[in-house]
C-alpha cells in the first residue's frame, strides 16, 4: 500500500539513507554500542557499506534527534563492559520508519523487476 509522503511516521528522515536503515535493522535484534553496530553493518554487507567513525556516530545522533532510537539507561555486568559505550535501541517510532522504508523500497523493487530483470532483485 503506498503512502502520501504527510501520512509518515516522520517526515525528516524520508527517504531513509542506506546508513539509518542499517542502523535501525541492527537495533530491530537488540539493543547494541556504536562499534558493535558498526560490525553489524560491516558483517551484513560484506564492507560494501563500511561507514567511519564519524559517519556512524553522526548518523546515530540524527537518529537519536528524531526519536527513531534512544541510549539506554540500563548497561551490562559494569565487570564485561567498557563504561565509555553507550548502548542504543530502536523505538517504536524508528520501527515504524524502518518499515515503511522497507516498503517504499519494496515497492520500487517491484515497478523496476520487469524493467531490469535479474535474479539477485526480490519480485
Amino acid at each position: 500500500m503506498s503512502r502520501g509522503r504527510s501520512e509518515h511516521a516522520n517526515t525528516e528522515l524520508h527517504p531513509l539513507p542506506p546508513l539509518l536503515l542499517h542502523i535501525l535493522v541492527t537495533l530491530a535484534d537488540g539493543e547494541r554500542h556504536g562499534y558493535a553496530i558498526l560490525r553489524e553493518i560491516r558483517s551484513r554487507t560484506n564492507a560494501a557499506l563500511d561507514p567511519g567513525a564519524g559517519s556512524l556516530y553522526a548518523a546515530i545522533q540524527k537518529l537519536l534527534n528524531e526519536g527513531a532510537i534512544e541510549e539506554c539507561s540500563e548497561r551490562p555486568d559494569p565487570h564485561l563492559d567498557d563504561k565509555r559505550r553507550r548502548y542504543y535501541r530502536i523505538t517504536e517510532l524508528g520501527r515504524r520508519i524502518a518499515t515503511e522504508e522497507v516498503e517504499r523500497l519494496q515497492e520500487v523493487i517491484r515497478f523496476a523487476h520487469p524493467k531490469f530483470p535479474s535474479k539477485s532483485l526480490v519480485s
